[in-house]
Parts: C-alpha cells; sequence; structure tokens
C-alpha cells in the first residue's frame, strides 16, 4: 500500500519537531492497518523479534520480554503486546516508514507496533527520542504533559514510570491520525476499544555513547598512541597541584584524536550504519554473477534494498551494515544510499562499468538488496 501522508513538512519543522508535541488530525486519510493482531502475535513468538507485553491489574503493572509460545489466559481487558522494528520483518508494515523519509535515514530508528485491549497501556512515561504515533484500529485517549522535571520510578524492573501529569494534549486518536511527541515530554495512551498503534521513532545518539564508541574504534585502529610530553617543564614549588595549562594541554591531546576529519568519518560511519535491532538478511542463494544482476537490470528489473538496511553517504564516504563500502562510482554510491529502490534509471552509466557491477552483485549476494521476484 502506499500510504500517503497529508502533512506540511517545512511548517511543522519549523513549529513543533524537538520543540513541542501536536495532535496531526487525519494525517493519513482513509488509514489501512497494513497488519492484523494475528500477525503482529506472530511476529512476537519469533526469536529474533524484540517483543513484550505489559499488563495492569487491580493496580499491579506486569511486563515480559518474548519470544512468546502463546497468549492464552490474558483476558479482554488491561494488557498490551508490543514489537519493535516490525519495518524490518513485515514488508507492509514497512510502507509506513516511507513517507517519513523526509527526515535524515541516520536518525530512524524503528517501526514499533502495539496491540492493545480496552484499559492497555505501558503506563506513564518519557522517551528519549521523537516519536509519530499513528492509530490504527480501534480508539485510544493520548494526554501528553509539558516538558518539566519529573521524577521517575520503576513500578515493575522492566517499566519506568513518571509521577502524575497535568496534560497540554488530551485527546482521542482515531484512524489515520498522528500523535507527534518530541524527546523529554511525558505521556500515556489509554485504549477504549482494542487498538493497533504504529510509532516511528527517531534517536539520536547521546554524548556516551558517542565517547564510547570512538574509544572502541581507537583502540581497534591504534589511534591516540602519542604520550603527553612537556619539554617546557620548570621546576615545581607545589609537586601535588596540577597547572590549568597542563589540563588544557591533556584535554587538546584528547580533541586531537576526535579532530582527525578521516578518522571521524570512518568511526561514524561504522557506528550509525550499525542496525540497533536484527535484520532479516538471507543471503542469495546460489549467489549471482555479475552478467546476471547486469541482464536483469538492463532487462527492465529492480533491485529492492533489505528493509531497516542502513546505507549512507558520510561527507562522500559510503558504508553499509556497519562496513564501508566501495564506490567506484560515487554517484552511482550515492543512488544506493538515496534510493530504497534501484533500476537502470538510478544507476545510469554505472552499469556499464565492471567495478561497480562487482560491489553491487556482493551486496546482492549479501541480501542487502533482492529481486522482487
Amino acid at each position: 500500500m502506499d500510504y500517503q501522508l497529508n502533512l506540511d513538512w517545512p511548517e511543522f519543522m519549523a513549529k513543533y519537531w524537538q520543540k513541542k508535541p501536536v495532535v496531526l488530525k487525519n494525517a493519513f486519510p482513509d488509514f489501512v492497518d497494513p497488519i492484523t493482531p494475528d500477525e503482529l502475535a506472530g511476529l512476537a513468538m519469533e526469536a529474533e523479534v524484540d517483543s513484550r507485553l505489559v499488563s495492569h491489574s487491580n493496580g499491579q503493572w506486569q511486563a515480559a520480554n518474548g519470544p512468546f509460545e502463546h497468549f492464552d489466559n490474558l483476558g479482554d481487558s488491561g494488557w498490551s503486546l508490543l514489537a519493535q522494528a516490525v519495518n524490518h520483518w513485515h514488508a507492509p508494515s514497512a510502507e509506513l516508514v516511507r513517507p517519513f523519509r523526509v527526515l535524515p535515514d541516520w536518525r530512524l530508528d524503528d517501526l514499533m507496533i502495539s496491540f492493545s485491549v480496552p484499559g492497555g497501556g505501558v503506563g506513564p512515561h518519557i522517551d528519549q527520542y521523537d516519536v509519530f504515533i499513528i492509530q490504527g484500529m480501534g480508539s485510544r485517549r493520548w494526554r501528553v504533559g509539558d516538558k518539566l522535571p519529573m521524577r521517575q520510578f520503576c513500578p515493575h524492573p522492566a517499566l519506568l514510570h513518571v509521577d502524575p501529569f497535568e496534560p497540554i494534549i488530551d485527546e482521542d486518536l482515531e484512524p489515520g491520525d498522528i500523535l507527534y511527541i518530541p524527546p523529554g515530554f511525558p505521556h500515556d495512551g489509554f485504549t477504549h476499544e482494542t487498538a493497533l498503534n504504529y510509532s516511528v521513532g527517531f534517536r539520536g545518539p547521546n554524548g556516551r555513547d558517542l565517547i564510547s564508541s570512538f574509544a572502541d574504534y581507537a583502540l581497534e585502529n591504534d589511534l591516540g598512541g602519542e604520550h603527553y610530553s612537556d619539554p617546557d617543564l620548570t621546576v615545581r614549588e607545589h609537586p601535588g597541584k596540577v597547572e590549568s595549562y597542563e589540563l588544557n594541554r591533556l584535554r587538546d591531546m584528547m580533541m586531537e584524536v576526535i579532530s582527525q576529519p578521516e578518522d571521524f568519518k570512518q568511526w561514524f560511519g561504522r557506528f550509525v550504519t550499525t542496525p540497533r535491532h536484527e535484520l532479516d538478511v538471507a543471503p542469495a542463494e546460489p549467489p549471482y554473477q555479475q552478467d546476471e544482476i547486469l541482464d536483469a537490470l538492463m532487462g527492465g528489473e529492480s533491485l529492492t534494498r533489505l528493509s531497516g538496511l542502513r546505507v549512507l553517504n558520510v561527507d562522500g564516504v559510503f558504508f553499509v551494515n556497519s562496513e564501508p563500502m566501495a564506490a567506484p562510482v560515487p554517484a552511482a554510491a550515492d543512488a544506493l544510499c538515496r534510493f530504497t529502490t534501484l533500476s537502470q534509471t538510478e544507476l545510469g552509466d554505472a552499469l556499464q562499468n565492471p567495478e561497480f557491477v562487482n560491489v553491487l552483485t556482493e551486496l546482492v549476494n549479501q541480501g542487502y538488496w533482492y529481486f522482487d521476484d
């Protein structure tokens, strides 16, 4: 299904993105659910899919992680089933992410889908990412509070909640409506009638994640091996004191390691194309030969990118799934990052370049792109 998102993006970005929450009424006109509750339950039974079941009864919260063997004895109220990265495993659901590709791919986290029965929800909480919650079948009431310092606590080891809050949004969502919530705004969804919700999440790394990942890269690549030196050292009256100029020199040493533009790009490309959830990778069996790939593309066939695969152009250096990607034809490598479907149109003259066709053949054989047939 081709989902058309009825949204003025420039206005939305200027007014709401990372600034304040908003309900976008009928953003997907005539919305049709891409998945059934039974299909979602089936995914939650698979070991590769991150899923959880959250329930609330008699004032008690419970949460369990999948995979699940059955869903008997749950009753008909007070529980939700959630599955992460459904866009990696269910092609019709992945179509819901496509209208959001006006935002940078590197910021996309995943598509989470929840099925909830009346009274179901995960409780009042705060997320540290941007989320577009699309209402599918059924209806849910959403309350969103202002971004204020709030106490967080665990009603169950697997759940983090916030204290009650005064809502700035309090609305029932109907099929096709979207609730956008920036990071840090407390929110709570309560199901009126059995509902499906689709959350398209965008996440920015925190400083700790960046430093820790760069440190790993520096160790692997033997960066920053130079030792502190001080040929200008003079006799010290107070040997127990570290001088501010010494601290500055140490900080500069550390900055110097991060400041090498090529190393920084190589590290970031690997870091940002590493998926946070498993991919449904199926290497080509038997492997394709280069001439087969070329004949198929020249014959009008097209290649589809594996859903959830991260393929990025990092300032002219190309990466796929945490590895550098050879780019004998930079314009064609850029097309691999830009388009999720590739045909002769997108690849152009690069198909006359045997080196490029060789790179493409390897990517197809790894299961990163595939022919739809």
